[in-house]
């Protein structure tokens, strides 16, 4: 069910960032008396300079005085309006097109459960265990692109909407091949590889449009809205399938081939429409004025993470792999993505053949699942916004979200493998499972944040990146064929996976709080000193004595 969130994102994210922090200095008087070039060659020119000319004062200035200060704004409560205001211009203009991106994305993902009971299996002649090499085929090219083509593309890419446009043109057309009249087993499974490759760079480039006009505190409530698209996609995808599905004997091909047009066409038109509208940075939206494009760099500098220089240091990755967060991050991804891999490539099987709804209805059954996605997700990222803001005992921290969504996931997995005969308390199941998203959702974020060091923030999120992909193929394998139509194994892996997922969430939520309470018992005024100096060098969290973990 999660293509989405591939965490070797945060690589170019941090990237993205600190180009923002050198547009910034290029409007410090100070700086352009030092600096010629548009970034500081090495980390011990810039702390030098930046000591030199008291930069560290200007930085303490918060962004409302640096603009009333250099844009004669004299007016704070003006300045919250006119934030307020450009907010509201963003989210008009470029969240809705990311939206629907994320949903076509995710019918793309649907569409192989759904066809599965509408004929694909037998066009194929998909026996065994070969359905379930569908499923996985996929994220094989997820994992291909993310182990370094993605970061050559992207990383220095100064047209970034433009050439992520042209990967979502290429998905479409692809997809559109999978309609071929001649088409066979092996050459499909190349067109999903193919389109997995297509569609991976999708979610990376979404975080890195994020971070660039999306305070960090608002990125959070965004990411889950992306993520109920995914269940606008199903609700939208199985529709169209049922009514196709039950007007199959009026078209020239099969049913399933049809429902790959339509979705390959749509992937195009968007392509297209995201081509010309999204731009590749704010100074080249065209939706917005010249001060609110100024506005847009300043209001975003809390994003700013000056500490992570873009220098390989060795250090770095040998302390990634001695952190334990690093692991329980591995490990959670993985008890996180076995069970989606799985789920959303069966659940279309499973309705029929062990619920024992018709075909017809198997669609129409699937419909409720999107709809628990596309309410849930949302809705407990305001949740967990609003606790945060209010400082809600217990439920202030993301991890205890990730905690709670993870035992309703663990509740919906034993409903839908113990209940025997009972089609209800299974279908409840298969319902609630939808929920399972909100775990990942605020451990990503809850990786960014703890993770500090650009060499070691790229280490832990490849690593990251390894599991969710290597678990999305183990996924669909977990459903063995002689065990149809109950899949009685597969059903109690999941049980299995949220069981030890509860358990690494408790772990993670105990380390960080331990070792802030250390670090506070700890802390003394000569360290706190160095609180200046945490947003010019390039320290890692344990090196860092001033960093505190987010909970």
């Amino acid at each position: 069910m999660l293509s989405k969130f591939c965490v070797e994102v945060y690589q170019s994210l941090f990237s993205s960032l600190c180009s923002v922090m050198v547009f910034m200095f290029k409007f410090s008087k100070t700086f352009r008396n030092h600096v010629k070039s548009e970034s500081v060659e090495t980390e011990d020119e810039c702390l030098s300079t930046l000591v030199k000319d008291d930069i560290f004062v200007e930085k303490a200035i918060s962004n409302a005085e640096y603009v009333s200060m250099n844009e004669n704004e004299t007016d704070y409560e003006n300045l919250l309006k006119s934030d307020q205001a450009l907010v509201r211009k963003l989210d008009l203009h470029m969240f809705p097109l990311m939206c629907l991106t994320c949903a076509v994305q995710f019918m793309d993902k649907v569409a192989i459960a759904s066809s599965s009971v509408m004929g694909l299996r037998d066009d194929l002649d998909v026996h065994d265990n070969l359905y379930s090499w569908i499923g996985s085929a996929f994220y094989f090219g997820y994992l291909i692109m993310h182990m370094g083509p993605v970061q050559l593309i992207f990383q220095k890419n100064k047209y970034m909407a433009k050439t992520l446009s042209l990967f979502i043109v290429l998905w479409g057309v692809l997809s559109c091949c999978q309609v071929s009249s001649n088409i066979s087993y092996s050459s499909f499974m190349t067109l999903r590889v193919l389109i997995g490759c297509a569609e991976s760079v999708v979610t990376p480039c979404f975080t890195i449009i994020t971070s660039q006009y999306w305070k960090p505190e608002e990125q959070f409530t965004r990411i889950s809205i992306w993520f109920g698209m995914n269940g606008l996609g199903s609700i939208v995808l199985n529709s169209i399938a049922y009514g196709i599905f039950i007007r199959k004997k009026i078209y020239l091909i099969t049913a399933w081939k049809i429902l790959f047009l339509i979705i390959g066409s749509m992937a195009m038109l968007t392509g297209l429409v995201f081509f010309f509208w999204i731009p590749d940075d704010p100074s080249n939206a065209l939706f917005l004025s010249e001060q609110e494009k100024r506005l847009v760099y300043l209001r975003v500098t809390g994003n700013d993470k000056a500490t992570e220089t873009p220098m390989f240091k060795t250090n770095q990755i040998n302390e990634a792999l001695r952190d334990p967060r690093t692991w329980l991050y591995f490990f959670f991804t993985v008890t996180a993505n076995i069970p989606n891999g799985g789920i959303s490539n069966f659940l279309n099987i499973l309705l029929e053949g062990d619920f024992g709804y018709s075909t017809e209805d198997s669609l129409l059954m699937s419909l409720p699942t999107g709809a628990v996605e596309f309410v849930g997700c949302p809705l407990f990222g305001v949740l967990a916004y609003m606790a945060a803001s209010r400082k809600v005992f217990f439920w202030k921290y993301r991890l205890s979200w990730a905690i709670f969504g993870a035992v309703l996931s663990l509740l919906a997995s034993c409903l839908l493998a113990y209940s025997g005969n009972n089609k209800n308390a299974k279908l409840t199941g298969a319902f609630l499972w939808y929920i399972s998203p909100i775990s990942f959702i605020c451990v990503l974020s809850n990786i960014s944040a703890n993770t500090q060091g650009y060499t070691k923030k790229w280490a832990v999120s490849s690593i990251n990146l390894v599991a969710f992909a290597a678990a999305n193929v183990a996924g669909p394998q977990c459903f063995i064929d002689k065990q149809a139509p109950t899949y009685q194994g597969a059903k109690t892996s999941l049980v299995v996976c949220y069981c030890l997922m509860i358990g690494i969430l408790t772990v993670i939520f105990c380390l960080n709080a331990i070792e802030n309470r250390r670090r506070d018992k700890n802390q003394t005024n000569e360290l706190s000193n160095m609180l200046c100096y945490d947003g010019i060098i390039d320290l890692t969290d344990f090196e860092n004595p001033n960093f505190r973990y987010t909970l």
